[in-house]
Order: C-alpha cells, then structure tokens, then sequence
C-alpha cells in the first residue's frame, strides 16, 4: 500500500507537470502522512532533506559545473572543434566525426552533457548545415554526442552514484567511464558514417582545416585539464572536490589569460548560471535522498529484489529486466533523482547476482544516459532542439540510428563487464 501511494502521487504530480523535484518533496510527504502523524512526518522529510546534501563529495559537483560553463563560454570549445578537424576532418563526411570527437572532447572536460551541446552545438549546427548536412542531422549528432561526458569523467552523475551506492570509489568510477564513453562515442561515428555515405557529403576543403600543429598548440592546454584532473585523483594528490576546485581555477586561468576569450565581466553572470544550476542540482539531491529514506523504511527496495530474484536466476535476465525499466524511467526522470532512487532498489538485486557495484553503476549511467535525448523530458534533447532551431518532430528520424548505436553500447556494456572494469583493474583501484 505504501508503494502504491508513493508513486501514485508522484506519477500523478508528474502528468500534472510539477516540477521533479517538488513531486518527489511532495509524494514523499503524502505517504508519510498516510502512514504516521503530521508532526513527525514533517520533521522527518525536513531532516532527509537537509541529510541528502550533508556529503562532502558532493562539493565537488558545485566546483564542476562551474568549471564548465567557464569552459563553454572561455574559447575552449572553438579550439576543440579545431583540433578535432585536423583528426578527420579530411574523412568523407569528416564534419560529422568532429561534431561528435568535439562533443565527447569537451564532455570530458566539463562533465557535462548540456554544457556540451550548448558549446558545441552553436559551432557546429551552423557549420555543418553550411557543409550540406540537414539541421535535424546535425542537432541529433550534437545531443546524442553530448551525453558521453556523463561517462567520461569528470562526471557529476558520477560522484552521485557514488553516494548513491554507499561508497563506490569516485576515482574507480571515473576510470571505469573512459572505455564505455569511448566506445559510445566510436558507435556513433559509425552511425553518422552511414548517413555521411547515403548523402554522398563530400571531406571539408583544405582551406577550412588548419595545420596540425597551431591547431594541437590550441587545444593542448585544455586537453592537459584532462590529465591534471584524473591523474591527481588517481595518485592520490588530490581528492575529486579539490580536482573541482584545481578546474575551475585551471579554467579561469587559461580562459582570461591564454584564450583571452573571457573579461572579468564576463564572471558574474557565468557565476550566476553556476548558482542557479547548482541549487537545483541539490534541492533535487535532497529531495531524492528523502524518497529514498522512505523507500528503504517501507522495505520497498527489497521487496522489488525479491520479486526480480523470482523471475529468474539468470543475470543477463534480471539486467535486461532492469535495463528495460531505467530506459523507460530515464524518457519521463532526470538522471540525478533517477539514480539517488533508483539505485537503492537495483544494486542490491545486481550485487546478489555477483554483479560489482562498479560495473552496475556504468551500466546504470549509461542507459540513464539514452534518457537524456529520449522526449518527453530529455534536457539535452531540448537544448539541442534550441540551438538547432528545430522542433521534436524533425529530430526524431535522424536520431534513431544514432540512438540504436547508444543502446548497442549498452548492450555490449551490460554483456562485458571488462569494458568497465580493465582499467581500473589494471590500475589497482579495483
């Protein structure tokens, strides 16, 4: 009864279109007022509420997402996307692979998909459509290209997960998202490769590619970022919220100074974005943490572990089960509640399979991942429709290969847990 009326409520305050998080405040709040008195249940959901963002990890999500959006507004795209036309940029249709190199390049950086699109997408939209692209193509390549900075660390959802799952190591984690990303990002090269081949689009012209090395010159300094931040967390110089705090200072310096593409001007409204995302980044933490406080009181976690563990014994089984539903719950849930939720309810199940928290936690992001240029809720696939200026409707049949390409990654992902854990196994995190 307890589970009925708590997502009841919430799937009825979503068709109503509450925003998330006060359908999570409020579902949760319902239920606990059916079940204890009002006084209680108020104090409690105030006190998980203010527990769900009491972590020190999650400091680092503050420091990442301002870092990015310096980034995105610092000239660090523009020289990626440059870098990225020296690599294959000459390849029939070479445009296309740059949308996507550029995009996984600075989704690496910033570990953010949004930030991404935005960034990238106001390059390349424009330039593609002017190479003989479609707009439709070129926003489909640009949102689903996007999202493998949810993998590729530094990743918030990352760092979430890890809270999420009770202490999974951060810096096995990001390593761990580097062979998944990669592969998303090769899978839909080739998906773009087939449209570039149907359409017949001709490589970029000489002029319009720089030399090799002006162009690495360029790019170098950002893609450094790359290096500094993983190999301090790995070497253990610093912990992920100083890496946080390392990028955005890194960001600051080579975007005022070796870019000189941002005035200090520039720095209040971009500080102003960064609050703004943030607190809703935490009000929507918090208010996943309170649901899941509940879920886990209620014993509704293992009941649904007993219910799957019933179906089959077969591991492959209960992932696909559980693939399907994170692919249906990632179309109407933002990543982040759906992983602070989610979680508690699937790890246990996976773990009693023999399956590692670190290999179920990529899994995990990278299907959430597909939900992010899934409608109706998909915050990437908005944005990018925004930049592109096109509607839903236009996209829908360009991005299904490339969504079919996200989902076979996902499949292999799932399949071969290796593709997760080699690297952190062959760096002893593991």
């Amino acid at each position: 009864m307890t589970s009925m009326i708590l997502f009841g409520v919430f799937a009825l305050l979503l068709l109503i279109n509450l925003p998330i998080a006060l359908a999570i405040i409020f579902a949760t709040l319902v239920t606990m007022l059916a079940t204890i008195d009002t006084l209680p249940a108020l104090t409690t959901i105030a006190q998980r509420l203010t527990a769900g963002i009491d972590s020190f990890a999650l400091l680092a999500i503050p420091y990442f997402i301002l870092s990015g959006y310096i980034m995105g507004q610092g000239g660090i795209a523009l020289r990626l996307i440059e870098f990225a036309k020296v690599l294959v940029g000459r390849l029939p249709g070479g445009l296309a692979f740059v949308n996507v190199i550029s995009c996984a390049l600075f989704g690496s950086i910033s570990g953010s998909a949004v930030a991404a699109t935005s960034a990238i997408g106001g390059f390349m939209i424009p330039a593609m459509k002017k190479e003989g692209y479609d707009k439709p193509f070129s926003t489909a390549v640009t949102v689903t290209a996007a999202t493998t900075g949810m993998l590729i660390p530094p990743s918030n959802i990352l760092i979430i997960y890890s809270l999420a799952s009770g202490g999974v190591s951060i810096a096995a984690l990001f390593i761990a998202g580097y062979l998944p990303g990669l592969l998303v990002t090769l899978l839909l090269i080739i998906g773009a490769a087939i449209y570039v081949k149907r359409k017949n689009i001709q490589p970029l012209s000489k002029e319009s590619i720089g030399p090799f090395w002006p162009s690495l010159f360029g790019a170098a300094p950002s893609l450094f970022l790359i290096f500094l931040i993983i190999g301090g967390i790995i070497g253990g110089i610093f912990t992920p919220t100083e890496a946080g705090a390392i990028a955005v200072l890194y960001s600051l310096v080579i975007s005022l100074y070796f870019y000189k593409e941002l005035n200090y001007k520039d720095l209040y409204p971009i500080l102003l974005k960064a609050v703004n995302t943030t607190a809703i980044v935490m009000l929507l933490i918090g208010a996943s943490s309170a649901m899941s406080w509940l879920m886990s009181y209620e014993l509704i976690p293992q009941t649904i572990s007993q219910t799957l563990l019933a179906l089959s014994e077969n591991p492959l089984i209960i992932l696909l089960i559980i693939n399907i539903t994170l692919l249906l719950i990632g179309t109407f849930m933002d990543m982040t509640p759906a992983v602070l939720i989610f979680t508690p309810i699937f790890l246990p199940v996976a773990e009693s399979l023999g399956i590692s928290p670190l290999h179920f936690g990529i899994m995990m992001i990278l299907n959430l991942s597909i939900g992010l240029c899934t409608p109706p809720v998909g915050s990437v696939l908005f944005v990018g429709c925004s930049i592109g200026k096109v509607s839903i409707s236009e996209i829908v049949k360009p991005i299904l290969p490339l969504y079919a390409a996200m989902v076979v990654a996902l499949v292999l992902v799932t399949i071969f847990p290796s593709i997760s854990e080699f690297l952190p196994q062959l760096l002893g995190l593991i």
